[in-house]
């Protein structure tokens, strides 16, 4: 049986309860993101299967394949990178106002 669902109300930023909240989402973004660089990661290798011709084109002196392979592939990865961080954080700050706000809406009933 699954455990029941935190009330952010009632949760407080120590608690076991905010840091598995916390976790799931982070393990949720975490999830697209290796996934957005495993899609990557394996297309480079089924275009030049599928679409040989397409990917010997030249572009800028390269082929298609070298220039996605050496070119574009690692400001690609640090774009997933900068994504991953920005989320993040903003999942943090996000759990952290709905405990903060919850804190305020207790005491305003008290």
């Amino acid at each position: 049986m699954p455990a029941p669902a935190p009330n952010p109300a009632t949760a407080d930023i120590h608690s076991e309860e905010f840091l598995a909240r916390l976790k799931r989402r982070q393990l949720r973004l975490s999830v697209a993101c290796a996934g957005t660089f495993l899609l990557a990661l394996l297309a480079l290798p089924l275009l030049n299967y599928f679409q040989p011709e397409a990917m010997a084109t030249r572009v800028g002196g390269f082929t298609l394949t070298w220039l996605i392979l050496g070119v574009l592939f690692f400001p690609f990865v640090w774009v997933i990178a900068w994504v991953f961080i920005r989320r993040s954080i903003a999942l943090e700050n996000s759990e952290v106002r709905e405990v903060e706000s919850g804190k305020q809406e207790n005491r305003n009933r008290n």
